[in-house]
């Protein structure tokens, strides 16, 4: 959300250049879809929430031309790893939620029509906020209010083989609740660990995912992978933003990730996640620190010295 972020064209050659092989784009725009073609890069596309209600509506038929003409006439079904339906419509735009389930699954039949549904995975990043308690983790439960929504989903991605999409910011719910979550317990620096269950807890992400994985349960939901869809934190402009800080947090969460660490719920899954972002975003609203989220600056050079590798 910016009015001087690089074309697709220069952020492509940024990715490549750093090792950066699975990227999540927030709308399925033409231009920057084909800016990817041919990169070998793989792509978890998000459908935006207005499309909804004519996805929601369509025919098998319908649903395939809107695939073939906002997807796949500009990047080849080998590089889309993941469509994301509806982000956060269940807890940011209540208009939108009843149409999230009906265009996952109009969706999904479109691409079991066409052979990529083996290949090619649907769900709907929601956050935190869709459960009304998440801490400790075992006693997490989804909001009463969101449930009828969430229900559905979890039925589709149960059934379907897809994970669930998660939105993780530990530094907002430690900004929200500083007054009982240490910040070193947020960045991974915690000296103590906390119990839970039976299962000792040092960091604030690996609870926040393994709340998920409890609030499932509870419904009945067992075995759904969980992919942190986008986490990050800020480099400026509220309380404990920096760029030491964004370090620490963002390169703690890159080193799970390659090394193939797990939560201690479930320690033999490896942690799938998007980091968020590449640039700060001089035009987003709400507070000033979610402008500034970016790892790297305009001019294509890191803001900290964060790898993407295990190299």
């Amino acid at each position: 959300v910016g009015n001087n972020l690089p074309p697709p064209t220069a952020v492509v050659g940024l990715l490549q250049a750093n090792g950066i092989q699975n990227v999540r784009l927030f709308d399925a725009d033409a231009a920057t879809l084909r800016s990817f073609a041919s990169t070998g890069i793989s792509l978890m596309i998000d459908i935006p929430n207005e499309s909804l209600p004519s996805i929601a509506s369509g025919t098998a038929n319908s649903t395939v031309d809107w695939l073939i003409s906002n997807v796949f006439s500009h990047i080849p079904p080998s590089q889309v790893r993941y469509l994301a339906v509806g982000p956060e419509a269940f807890v940011r735009d209540a208009f939108y939620t009843p149409y999230v389930v009906p265009a996952i699954t109009n969706l999904h039949g479109a691409l079991q029509s066409v052979g990529l549904a083996g290949r090619i995975k649907i769900s709907s990043p929601q956050p935190i906020s869709v459960m009304s308690g998440f801490y400790p983790p075992s006693s997490a439960h989804f909001d009463p209010l969101i449930k009828p929504a969430m229900i559905p989903l979890l039925q589709f991605l149960r059934d379907s083989g897809s994970p669930l999409m998660v939105n993780l910011y530990p530094y907002e719910v430690y900004v929200s609740h500083s007054n009982r979550i240490p910040l070193e317990y947020a960045l991974f620096k915690a000296d103590a660990e906390f119990g839970d269950s039976g299962l000792m807890y040092d960091n604030l992400l690996d609870a926040s995912i393994d709340a998920f994985v409890h609030a499932m349960e509870r419904e009945g939901f067992q075995g759904i992978r969980v992919v942190v869809a986008e986490t990050g934190w800020p480099t400026a402009c509220g309380e404990a933003a920096g760029v030491d800080n964004a370090l620490t947090y963002n390169d703690n969460v890159v080193r799970r990730a390659v090394n193939g660490v797990g939560t201690p719920k479930r320690p033999k899954e490896e942690m799938e996640v998007y980091m968020f972002d590449l640039f700060d975003e001089n035009e987003r609203g709400g507070d000033e620190y979610q402008k500034h989220f970016g790892i790297f600056s305009l001019a294509g050079v890191k803001l900290y010295d964060l790898r993407f590798s295990s190299n």
